[in-house]
């Protein structure tokens, strides 16, 4: 490997790094060096890889399969209006590009997963998680502790965040903190719950700190640490944890090993796991038709409060958050066909299924199909999606 050296171009950009004891020339040569993984370019990605970009990365990678929409702008700002409709891994590294040319940037339009993880793992120092699903999530814990890789893992809801490093030289991994995932109705991503505006700014800031901090080899990572954010009252603490002697470390990926699963004491919650077998889908088109010609059926919203007040379909009959269903079921109808709906059709999936599951409902229950979205595109325009 030919030596780290620093142009004077280098040198002029990154002379506030360079007069700091703790960089100095060294430390800048290490970031220069090193390459950086971020899984997601969304709402955490953003400053993570702005502010990597900017410090001096010498690679940066970037794995996400989705396309810029306008509902991500309010809080993904590597992204403009201008990229609307265009692969964030590809609106991501023009970004990145225009802040600092000089770094080499590889850009994987695809999901992460067990069939590619360790290939596209290995190739990085260090992993950044920029995720809002727990499958990934567990996907790169894994594949980091098989492969001895240090990664550093952000998380937010709401107006919440929370920051840690795992896997450094042998410190705690994600499962020892996170055993298991929790239930799919129990972890809303940010297009269910909300999310405010800077909080992903925030939460990637302090994980694009603790990479620059692996990188320089400082003391004062998170790693056995789990940092609280709470931007609504400005209360900041760490929790500390140990790694969990009795784990078994992974040694493989397993489809298994990162699923969602349900506890003995849920089995009475939304369960998702054979939503395909017992519920029926139609889609809003064929809603509409059917309405038309004279059906009736109860139209039920699963959606939040929250969510209500910014759209409701027409001729809804109620809404009851998809979490309260199971204590509220005496308010559902069971002497009519049944339609149910959400913004995308996820949590009234499982909705839909768990009512046919329940053996209380003898007429039909559908999960009207791609949800608010769906409706948008193909029956009314004017109602948003969000």
């Amino acid at each position: 490997m030919s030596e780290i050296v620093l142009t004077n171009d280098e040198k002029a950009r990154y002379a506030r790094h360079l007069i700091l004891p703790q960089v100095g020339e060294a430390g800048q040569k290490k970031i220069k060096s090193a390459s950086v993984l971020v899984v997601g370019a969304g709402g955490l990605g953003s400053p993570v890889l702005m502010y990597l970009a900017a410090a001096g990365i010498g690679k940066i990678g970037i794995i996400d399969d989705d396309k810029v929409d306008m509902t991500n702008l309010q809080r993904q700002i590597i992204h403009s209006t201008s990229s609307i409709g265009e692969l964030k891994t590809e609106s991501a590294k023009r970004r990145i590009k225009q802040i600092n040319p000089e770094i080499i940037v590889d850009i994987f339009g695809t999901r992460l997963t067990i069939e590619n993880a360790k290939e596209i793992i290995d190739g990085y120092d260090i992993i950044v998680d920029g995720t809002d699903n727990f499958a990934t999530r567990y996907t790169i814990s894994d594949c980091c502790e098989i492969l001895g890789k240090p990664w550093v893992f952000g998380s937010i809801h709401r107006f919440e965040g929370q920051v840690s490093v795992f896997n450094l030289n042998g410190s705690p991994n994600y499962r020892d903190l996170f055993p298991k995932a929790p239930p799919p109705e129990l972890a809303p991503n940010c297009a269910e719950a909300g999310v405010l505006g800077v909080l992903p700014g925030i939460i990637g800031s302090f994980q694009a700190n603790e990479v620059l901090k692996i990188v320089l080899e400082m003391d004062g990572t998170l790693d056995s640490e789990l940092l609280l954010i709470d931007t609504q009252t400005m209360n900041i603490r760490k929790l500390r944890y140990n790694s969990n002697k009795e784990r078994e470390k992974v040694t493989e990926l397993s489809e298994d090993a990162i699923s969602c699963t349900l506890g003995l004491d849920e089995e009475q919650s939304l369960d998702a796991s054979s939503t395909k077998q017992n519920m029926k889908e139609i889609s809003p088109l064929e809603y509409v038709d059917k309405v038309k010609n004279g059906w009736k059926p109860f139209f039920l919203d699963v959606r939040r409060e929250e969510e209500e007040k910014i759209v409701t379909l027409p001729n809804t009959n109620l809404r009851i958050s998809h979490t309260e269903v199971p204590s509220r079921l005496q308010e559902i109808p069971n002497d009519q066909d049944i339609v149910i709906y959400c913004r995308s059709g996820a949590r009234s999936a499982m909705v839909a299924n768990f009512l046919k599951m329940s053996g209380d409902y003898s007429m039909e229950v559908y999960n009207l199909s791609g949800g608010i979205h769906l409706w948008s595109s193909t029956v009314d325009s004017s109602i948003p999606r969000y």
